[in-house]
């Protein structure tokens, strides 16, 4: 197993040890989810109409929840000076980090999104292309927030600029995941909402590990 392997290896370790970000993950979105129907009443056709917004949303702000940690405890207890020093680019420490991010916070999200759709009754052509733009979109969401994650690390009142700096940027991962789903639902093409949604992932694979080694440098000088 390669170096990148290690510290994905690492990273999932530590968080199955500690359990509770993923599960917190997941039971916001579950929750957020479910106080829509309370809120606006259960007719059947209010909530399929918003359903693709509103899982949307929950998923994105869920996705949030566990990135201030995502370079502070290893900041903390110098672990993240260590890799900063080892012959491995710090690009790539950042890009695995990133990766298990995903899989301990946007995996769950991905399994538990089908199950939301269905209590927000919208209609079941759209379920395979909430899960794949989900895919995409969350993928995208973790590494622009890596990119917050790193500029407030060391920071007092980290999450709440962690929010004011990333929610901006997530909007356009949000517009096109919502337009595609919404586009399946409707019967419409939803090739130019993917298409779109692959791009703002390819584009962030090189550019949010370069962005973010550069803060975590400046955090560590």
């Amino acid at each position: 197993m390669g170096r990148f392997g290690q510290i994905v290896s690492r990273d999932l370790h530590l968080a199955v040890k500690q359990g509770m970000d993923s599960f917190m993950v997941v039971m916001f979105f579950v929750l957020a989810v479910v106080l829509f129907p309370l809120g606006v009443g259960p007719e059947a056709n209010i909530l399929a109409r918003i359903a693709a917004g509103v899982i949307w949303v929950a998923a994105l702000l869920a996705s949030m929840l566990s990135l201030e940690r995502l370079f502070q405890a290893d900041y903390e207890d110098g672990s993240l000076e260590l890799l900063s020093l080892a012959p491995f680019p710090l690009e790539a420490v950042v890009l695995a980090k990133v990766c298990a991010h995903w899989l301990t916070t946007g995996l769950p999200l991905l399994v538990a999104a089908p199950l939301l759709a269905v209590l927000m009754h919208m209609n079941a052509d759209g379920f395979i292309v909430l899960a794949a733009a989900l895919a995409l979109g969350t993928a995208s969401l973790s590494l622009i927030g890596a990119v917050g994650a790193a500029l407030i690390l060391g920071s007092r009142r980290g999450g709440v600029l962690l929010s004011l700096l990333i929610l901006p940027l997530y909007i356009p991962v949000l517009i096109f995941g919502v337009s595609a789903v919404d586009a399946a639902v409707g019967g419409f093409p939803m090739k130019a909402q993917f298409l779109i949604l692959g791009g703002f992932l390819l584009g962030a694979l090189p550019l949010c590990p370069w962005a973010s080694a550069a803060a975590l440098r400046q955090a560590l000088e």
